[in-house]
Formats: C-alpha cells, structure tokens, sequence
C-alpha cells in the first residue's frame, strides 16, 4: 500500500486483509494524521516516501520491498468483505489477475470497473504512468498470463464528494498534464479526457477523447470512452454527433449496458421519448453488465428513467408502474423511494396505499432505514410523516413534530401547531410558517417571515395583501413570485382546495400571465379539468403562445380529448418546429390509430430529425400496413 492521511478508512482495510496475506507493506508518502499509529498496529513493515508527483514511481518503491511469491495491491479506502479467499485464485497459477472493485457512491448506488491488483512478483512487472498507474502488461500481453478473480474488492471513496473534487483539482490535472507531455499515449489522452470530463469541461474532454480514440480503438476502455465523448459532445450542444456516435457503438458493443442507458439519458434530455424508451428497455433486458457498469442502470434506475419519461408523456399509469418496479428491485435506496413518494403527492395517492408500499418494499430493519424514511418524508413533507413518528413514538427536534402536524391535513392537528410556531425558527422552515399563517391568517409572525425571507417593505406590503380581503398592488419580483407560488401548492398538499383557489385568484386579478403558472400546478397535482377551462379562456386571448398550447394540447390527451388535442397540436407545429413538437402529434395519431396522418408526419420526421432512430422502422411498417 502506499497511503498519506487516511486515518478515515486505513483500519478497515487493514483489518479486512491481514488474515489474507503473508506480510503488510506500507509506504508513506508524508501523513500529518494517525495514519501510522493504525498502520503500526498492523505490520512493523512501514516506509517513508517522498512524493514526487509520480503514483508509479511510490507503487514501484513498495512492490520492491515485497519478499512474497505475489504482491496484492490496496488502497486505503478498500476492504474485502469476509469469506473472501485469494489462495483459491492462486491455485490457477496465472502471472497476474484482474478484480472487480465495487465503487460505492451515495444513496447506495455503486459502479464496478477492474484493475489488476494481484500479480506474480519478481518477473518484470512494474507500474507506469505518473497518474492513473497501470501496470505494464497491456505494452507487454502476450508475455503474461491473466484472468479475472472470483473475488470483489469494495471501495468507498467515492461516497464523499468533497475528496473527490479536491482530488480532480489538487492532484489530477497537473500530473495528467505532465504526463500527456512526456507520454501522449492514448491512455493518457483517454484519462486527460476523464479529467476535464469529471471536471465538466466537456469542450476539452471532447478534444483529448478523440485524439486518444484516433490512436488506440481497439484498447479496453473503448467503450467508457466512446459513452464519456458522446456525453461531453451532447453537453457542448452537439446532440446529432453524440446519438451518431452511440448508435454506432452500441452496435459495435451491445452488451454495454451504461452505453445504452447514457443513449437513453441523451435521447430523454431532448425530447426523443420514444428513442429513449427503446432504450432504457433493453437496458432492463440486459441486466447491469459490462466493461462498465453504474448499480441500477439495468434495473431500478432505468425504470425510474421510464417512469420520469412517461410523466412527462403524460402515461401515468405506466409512470407509476415504473416507480413500482424500480421499489421492487430497490426499494431501500433513499432516492428510489424519495421518488416513489413525490409522485405519490402528485397523483394524491392515500395514505393507506402509501404505507402499503412502503410496508411491502422498503425495509425497516435499523434505526439507519428509520432516520433515512423520516428524512424523506420530511424533505418532502408527507402526510404519513406524523403517522411513523406516532407509530415508532419517535422523540426528535420539536421543528420536526410540527412540520408533521402541518401536513398531517388534519386542520384541527394544524391549529395546535400555532403555539409551536417558534420552533419554526431557521430559513429551512419559513415557508411551512407562511402556510400556517396564511391557512389561519395569522398576523402575528409578519417580522419572523419578512426576516427569515429578506424581504423589503414592498414585498411584505403583498404579503399583508394575502391575509386581507383586498387586491394585491405592487410589482412582484421573482423571488417573491416562486414563493407564492411555493405556497400555492402547500396549500393544494394540504387538502385547502377554497385557500388555493382564494390566492390562485389574487394572483391572476395581478397579473393574467399568471394563468399559465397556477394551471402548470394544476396539471401537476392532476386538476385537469379546471386547467383546461382556465386555459381555454386564456387560448382564446392569446392565440398563439406555445407553451399555453402545449399545455392545453397534453391535457387533452391526457383526458382522451383526442379532436381538441389534434386541434392543439396542429397549431402548436406552426408555432414550434422542435422535434418534441412532431412527436407530441405522432403520438395523438397513434391514439387515433389514424395512420394516414401518422405516414404524413412520419415522412416529415424522418427529412427533419436525422437523429429520431424509431422513424424509419414504424414509417415502414405502417407503410406496409397501409398498403
């Protein structure tokens, strides 16, 4: 091992290993922490280093004090977990073998590329590159034998964000740089390109990964590095060369189930829904397999992608589908149950079929599984969240308890909240203060939210306008603005349906643009009929404003008013000639199983958008059909 300052997770690999080998090497290259007091209870075998920029360099030092027959290499952040047997890798008697290493990110979620780590000693292996060290075996194949190992090696660094930034900025660039300058290999330019590419400089990464592709395509990171260019190249604006390049690669490589999901990302990210469903469906086909492979791209997060897409397409009952899915596989992931839950709030899903889900699909075994439910249901301000503080008699923060009680929808639970409203007392929590006041008009809390919000006089004069019978007068800047209509949906959560409609209303007499907000929120929480009236008013104002007609045009297919929907579509491809436009309308035809209209536009697709890979095939067939 060569480590520095990694008290944080030294013990743990230490302790995972010992059992596993015949002596522990540890080199040194400048630790301030307690880093060898643990390495010290461990081995007597320690060294001091110094660093030079050079991670080969280190690594080569510590493989020449090994006396064993093979060398396993280790970082700190890595353990193995128990019944691992390395000697059962041994008995194959091969120069060298390759590992799995699971990269465990937040919100459990995990990545697993391979690196070789155990290796013959005493034949010629040594590392090379200043960054991203390898050993020289890819210049050298044919001279050694491997193969990969029956055993995993965990690795946890990548669960805090701020190493890793500091380790992009600090450390990565400047040796990379070195090292492109003395050895412009395609590796190096591969790895320069996953620097900038980790460091959102897209433009430069987009440079280094074709001058690496140019020099090396038949290498191993092939793949990751075609995803990572046609990620960066859709970043820089560049959407047809990115599709391009995935529709090739996926060819090429079709068993690389990140490719296909990035592909999915990319097509999803511009409107290209039913590209991006093909997608995100083979990539459930596949599994997570692969020369890369991210937890969950061929399984809960792919439906999540589904069920995202299928929201935004208005096919709710196949969005909440989705949503089910990805709980089955991973219902215990905080952001697939997070998820789940806020569309349950949209859909205003009871709280009995709620708990069912969550009861069925996410495991309550630990206090940890506890904190992290509450923690949802408080960001997201659930109603079932003073039902789990009641049933577990959890004690917590007061703000918590209220909080609880403000969105239990119990108005008379609510009311006691109002001698509490103290402990509402951070930024975090000045919004569910105006809620309770508005829903009481209570006066009393003016200064605590024109303190808490930063607001001037001009501002807390609307704000007194919302707690009187009267009109509200002044200019509305945006910040203002996002909090009403913040409050807005509070109050439509919270069952105050004759509040909501008080406010929507002061808000439009203010401004009649406002409309189209109030009816955006109206569709989100699935109060369709009254938006399509309000819009409709508001089409026959203004004719031809297109994200009003979009709007007009989904609700109506959403309701199966399939001859207003056509009506709105057809004006909004005059207004809008983007590809989601055309697919919006293709759509509706294949509602109306109308396939004269469908070849129509799909012959107008297929000469506008290159890049929609579904065209062709469904014009095709429909052609046959219709012959």
């Amino acid at each position: 091992m060569i480590v520095k300052n990694e008290q944080q997770y030294l013990e743990r690999c230490l302790e995972s290993a010992q059992h596993l080998v015949n002596e522990i090497i540890i080199v040194d290259t400048g630790s301030s922490d307690g880093t060898m007091d643990i390495a010290k209870k461990y081995t007597k075998n320690i060294h001091s280093y110094d660093w030079v920029n050079d991670f080969s360099a280190a690594r080569n030092f510590a493989i020449e004090q090994a006396k064993s027959d093979y060398v396993l290499v280790m970082d700190a952040d890595e353990y193995f977990e128990a019944g691992v047997d390395l000697q059962e890798d041994l008995k194959k008697d091969y120069d060298y073998y390759v590992f799995n290493i699971n990269n465990h990110m937040k919100f459990n979620r995990s990545f697993i590329h391979t690196a070789v780590r155990l290796f013959r000693n005493h034949i010629g292996l040594k590392y090379e590159n200043r960054l991203h060290e390898h050993l020289n075996i890819l210049e050298n194949n044919s001279k050694y034998s491997g193969v990969v190992s029956a055993s995993t090696i965990q690795h946890v660094g990548y669960m805090d964000e701020k190493i890793l930034e500091e380790k992009k900025h600090k450390r990565n660039l400047p040796l990379m740089k070195l090292e492109v300058q003395e050895n412009p290999t395609a590796y190096n330019l591969y790895n320069m390109g996953k620097t900038y590419f980790g460091m959102n400089d897209f433009k430069k990464a987009v440079s280094y990964f074709q001058k690496s592709y140019s020099l090396g395509k038949d290498k191993v990171y092939i793949p990751e590095l075609l995803t990572k260019l046609a990620f960066a190249l859709h970043e820089t604006g560049q959407f047809d060369d990115a599709v391009g390049i995935l529709v090739d690669a996926t060819r090429i490589f079709p068993s690389e189930t990140e490719m296909k999901y990035i592909q999915g990302v990319i097509y999803a990210r511009n409107g290209y829904f039913k590209d991006a469903e093909t997608c995100f469906h083979k990539c459930i086909e596949l599994g997570d397999q692969g020369t890369m492979v991210t937890e969950g791209s061929g399984s809960y997060m792919a439906h999540l992608q589904l069920a995202d897409m299928y929201e935004k397409t208005n096919q709710l009952d196949k969005s909440y589908s989705e949503r089910i899915s990805a709980m089955k596989v991973k219902g215990n992931a905080a952001h697939v149950l997070q998820d789940y839950l806020q569309f349950s709030l949209k859909i205003n899903q009871s709280s009995d079929e709620c708990k069912q889900i969550i009861e069925e699909y996410y495991n309550l075994n630990t206090i940890e599984d506890l904190q992290n439910l509450m923690n949802i249901l408080y960001s997201l301000r659930h109603s079932l969240l003073n039902h789990y503080l009641s049933k577990f008699n959890i004690t917590t923060e007061p703000h918590i308890h209220t909080i609880a009680k403000i969105y239990s929808k119990d108005k008379n639970l609510m009311r006691t909240t109002l001698e509490d409203i103290n402990n509402l007392s951070n930024r975090e929590n000045i919004q569910d203060v105006l809620l309770l006041a508005y829903v009481f008009k209570d006066k009393s809390v003016m200064d605590k939210i024109q303190f808490a919000m930063n607001l001037g006089i001009k501002e807390m004069k609307i704000i007194k306008q919302l707690f009187e019978d009267e009109k509200m007068t002044g200019s509305i800047n945006t910040s203002l603005q996002n909090v009403l209509f913040t409050l807005c949906k509070q109050l439509i959560m919270i069952e105050e349906f004759e509040l909501f409609q008080e406010l929507a209303q002061k808000l439009i007499d203010h401004d009649s643009k406002n409309v189209l907000n109030i009816c955006k929120i109206l569709s989100e929480y699935r109060f369709d009929e009254l938006a399509i009236d309000m819009l409709v008013v508001m089409y026959k104002e203004s004719p031809n404003h297109p994200e009003m007609i979009r709007l007009l045009g989904d609700l109506c297919l959403r309701n199966n008013y399939l001859e207003d929907a056509e009506l709105f579509y057809t004006k909004l491809l005059n207004l809008d000639s983007s590809y989601e436009a055309y697919e919006r309308n293709f759509r509706l035809y294949e509602s109306n199983n109308d396939k004269e209209a469908m070849m129509k536009i799909g012959k107008a697709m297929m000469e506008r958008f290159r890049s929609a890979a579904w065209v062709q095939p469904v014009y095709d067939a429909h052609l046959l059909s219709f012959n």
